[in-house]
């Protein structure tokens, strides 16, 4: 069994997504991001950086003790190795998830999460902030293009754990001042993500927590 800690964010949801597609038991434990449930001392013990998501895992590999981990990248690849899925034994494919696993952990997460704050929750509108991010952004959308107009999944010719961590990213893409059309291989790639029954869940489940 799985606890996983939860809010129905971009960085949540890449978490349902791989458990929802690798079938694992899991508990969802709400982290009320709006009501500071982050910095309680209880969930700090298991992410000091009082993010979201984290999990323990009660099952671990080696067969120890529970083990708690934060970063939903590195959850991601913990997943992956634990299961043996969606992630190639192939040295080859392999790095090229990771690599684009890190691409969205360094640069398109953190990027469109600034967009997201200027752009629709900052007390202050500061045109210059917004003009920054936005443009950032459509930079980013870019380079997914590109990855996806090449192959069809961002993790290569298979969807993996590189597909989870961008494809939450790209559900606003409306309030992040990006024009869909323009990036036809990202839409049709969205198309086929929002079509797999463990997407659906995984979204269905985040309409829970939020009630």
């Amino acid at each position: 069994m799985i606890d996983l800690y939860y809010w129905p964010t971009p960085n949540g949801h890449k978490i349902t997504l791989f458990l929802e597609e690798a079938g694992l038991d899991y508990r969802i434990v709400p982290v009320d991001i709006g009501k500071g449930d982050q910095f309680k001392p209880e969930f700090l013990a298991l992410s000091p950086n009082n993010k979201m998501p984290a999990i323990v895992d009660h099952a671990p590999v080696d067969g120890g003790a529970p083990l708690s981990i934060f970063e939903s990248g590195e959850i991601l690849l913990y997943l992956a190795e634990k299961t043996g899925r969606f992630l190639s034994s192939d040295p080859r494919s392999k790095i090229a998830t990771l690599e684009w696993l890190f691409w969205q952990m360094g640069g398109f997460g953190p990027m469109l999460g600034q967009n997201h704050h200027f752009s629709l929750y900052a007390p202050e509108k500061i045109p210059y902030a917004i003009k920054r991010y936005q443009e950032e952004t459509k930079r980013l959308y870019g380079v997914l293009e590109t990855r996806l107009k090449a192959h069809p999944f961002v993790s290569g010719e298979e969807y993996g754990i590189a597909d989870m961590a961008t494809y939450p990213w790209t559900r606003t893409w409306k309030e992040q001042g990006v024009d869909l059309e323009s990036f036809p291989a990202i839409e049709a790639w969205r198309e086929t993500i929002e079509s797999r029954p463990a997407t659906q869940r995984a979204l269905a489940k985040a309409e829970v927590v939020k009630g």
